[in-house]
């Protein structure tokens, strides 16, 4: 894996974007804080996740 490089390292990221990264993943954290309360099964929620990602890969990529 030394081939991967972390965007963090090789461009500065404006506060702007770290701002809406750090909302990003505290909105994620509490929709699944939120699911787990709920009762959904965690390989559900993984499932539902992964599909997103999935989803968001191919908008990139095409």
């Amino acid at each position: 894996m030394s081939n991967v490089t972390r965007l963090r390292h090789v461009l500065p990221m404006s506060q702007d974007i770290n701002k809406a990264l750090f909302d990003l993943d505290s909105a994620i954290i509490k929709a699944i804080d939120a699911a787990k309360a709920a009762g959904l099964p965690q390989g559900l929620i993984v499932a539902e996740l992964h599909g997103h990602a999935h989803a968001q890969t191919y908008i990139m990529v095409t």
